[in-house]
């Protein structure tokens, strides 16, 4: 049994997530406001804006994990109707938020990524240190599974799975390792034929970090529904509303920052042209320029925060 859902069906409420205290203090949510976590999780970013929102801010939580919704239904239930839980995309937010009849929202959260909850469970195939089917997939009911990339994919289009997805210096010959091993079922299997190519060094990130990384990224479409929802929640936002976004990777944190850089700025001509021809005027403005990190505190108590980093736009 997946250890959240057994801590939480023993009365143990799930860990606090990533950069909590950051996130609530960047949405600034009131009473009266309405708000979006597209990542809604376990719901604990959830829980921290609708006690800071109360007696009457509202809540929309998207999640594709039945799993995840599951459980943020019953530990956000406390909240009532102040609290809309829909199994469903990120990329869907402006579908379910014009349902509602909210013309805009005052904030929206995504804490992109795999989650502990995820990891957590063997059965799910995230983890490399655990034994269970070659999965990742965040919905159950996506046609494609890490296993049939990983067992039908030609041994150069794995390669450079690998190699874009995960930034993994030795792709090929990763590659060209488990297309010798194929059939490959299990997280485990995959994990040892990797770890006979990369050794594991002392200091270092696990050999399997990045091809697990790679094909959870390919098997969601994470980067095109990234680069996807970041309008449509610029868009969304009333003026002066706020959007944060927690990502754990380089790929993610770009596509992030480019954006956001993007649309602080009014005229996004080539630098070295003469005169502005393009007409673009800023939507956004930054608030903070520089990435914001964990504190040393919640790195020691979460390893997974150690990769965090947390970018905060206002719309204007």
């Amino acid at each position: 049994m997946n250890s959240s859902i057994r801590n939480f069906e023993q009365g143990k409420r799930p860990h606090r997530p990533v950069l909590y205290h950051e996130i609530i203090h960047a949405l600034q949510p009131h009473p009266g406001g309405r708000y979006v976590d597209g990542t809604l999780g376990a719901g604990g970013h959830a829980r921290g804006i609708l006690e800071a929102s109360s007696p009457n801010g509202l809540m929309l939580g998207l999640d594709l994990d039945p799993k995840a919704i599951e459980i943020a239904k019953e530990e956000l239930k406390e909240f009532g109707s102040r609290v809309i839980v829909n199994q469903d995309s990120y990329t869907t937010l402006l579908d379910h938020i014009h349902a509602l009849g909210w013309k805009k929202v005052d904030g929206i959260v995504l804490d992109l990524g795999v989650s502990s909850m995820q990891i957590d469970s063997p059965q799910r195939g995230f983890s490399f240190q655990q034994e269970g089917p070659l999965d990742m997939r965040f919905n159950p009911e996506l046609p494609e599974s890490a296993s049939q990339l990983v067992n039908t994919l030609p041994e150069r289009e794995l390669a450079d799975l690998i190699w874009q997805y995960g930034e993994e210096p030795r792709a090929r010959q990763i590659a060209r390792a488990i297309c010798q091993s194929r059939p490959i079922q299990t997280t485990l299997q995959l994990t040892a034929v990797i770890t006979s190519v990369v050794h594991p060094q002392q200091g270092r990130i696990h050999p399997a970090t990045l091809t697990f990384q790679a094909l959870r990224i390919v098997v969601n479409d994470e980067l095109n529904n990234i680069s996807q929802v970041l309008p449509l929640a610029v868009g969304s936002l009333r003026k002066g509303g706020r959007f944060a976004v927690i990502s754990f990777h380089s790929l993610e944190d770009r596509i992030v920052k480019q954006y956001f850089k993007m649309e602080s700025v009014d005229c996004i001509c080539p630098p070295r042209q003469p005169g502005c021809t393009c007409g673009h005027k800023a939507s956004l403005k930054l608030i903070n320029r520089q990435v914001i990190r964990p504190g040393e505190s919640e790195m020691k108590e979460n390893t997974r925060a150690r990769s965090a980093r947390l970018r905060i736009i206002e719309k204007i």
